[in-house]
């Protein structure tokens, strides 16, 4: 926590002398123009920089808002907007034409990679967050979760998907031994998730997809706040697992 900290008061310090083309910043978030951009940008392992008109909002911006979200407890990730005015003395629009991102295409994602010379261009959905957060995990190579996910189980079910079926028993002891370190009650609850779920892929490859279908009936349904909060923790889990094995990532 204490690198995250870290990493974002320098951001913060460079934010303030920035000159801001919009009153509202995403928490997680910080604005960006050419005065501070490289300095930022050299800071960290992956920026995810979304260019943008000014004042975005809609869909669109509350897709970003969902990714910049995903990625608070990852240090190695920061997330900024650079907001391209077309007016005025046209702010930013220097920084747009440097990497491409036209007006006509806002928004444009610019993934910035420690040690690749060039960004590399998000081309899917900017309606879809989750999309757009495989495409950082995957180019990026850190770890992204889902809320209530835990890193150490992801990789044991990317491991689980590249086991040979003979031998996905040790990989599921593995995760029992692993599920014994946790101390907190909601880091134990996940991880007996994981176990349960892998127990049940053993007998049923198909558990996952079925399992998700009925959660998400469920969490649809009456159920109170506190079983509505436990089934989204299950599902973001279950999809955690989904992707996984499916090697979307």
């Amino acid at each position: 926590m204490l690198q995250i900290g870290a990493k974002l008061c320098l951001a913060f310090v460079f934010f303030l002398g920035i000159n801001d083309v919009s009153s509202e910043t995403v928490q997680g978030s910080i604005l960006l123009n050419s005065g501070v951009f490289d300095k930022i940008i050299g800071k960290f392992k992956a920026v995810l920089v979304k260019f943008d008109e000014t004042y975005p909002y809609g869909d669109k911006q509350d897709t970003y808002k969902a990714v910049v979200e995903a990625t608070l407890s990852q240090s190695d990730i920061l997330c900024a907007e650079v907001q391209v005015a077309d007016y005025g003395e046209k702010e930013n629009a220097d920084i747009a034409e440097k990497y491409g991102a036209k007006k006509d295409d806002f928004p444009v994602y610019k993934l910035f990679v420690e040690g690749k010379e060039e960004p590399l261009t998000y081309k899917g959905d900017v309606k879809k967050a989750d999309d757009i957060k495989k495409f950082l995990i995957r180019e990026s190579g850190l770890w992204l979760g889902l809320p209530s996910c835990l890193e150490d189980f992801d990789k044991l079910v990317a491991e689980f998907r590249k086991t040979p079926d003979e031998k996905k028993a040790d990989i599921l002891t593995k995760a029992e031994e692993l599920a014994e370190k946790y101390t907190t009650e909601k880091d134990k609850r996940a991880a007996e998730i994981y176990v349960k779920t892998m127990k049940k892929l053993l007998e049923t490859p198909e558990f996952v997809d079925t399992e998700i279908k009925r959660v998400e009936k469920l969490k649809d349904g009456k159920v109170s706040d506190k079983k509505k909060e436990q089934l989204n923790d299950r599902l973001n889990i279950l999809t955690s697992f989904q992707m996984r094995l499916k090697d979307e990532l």
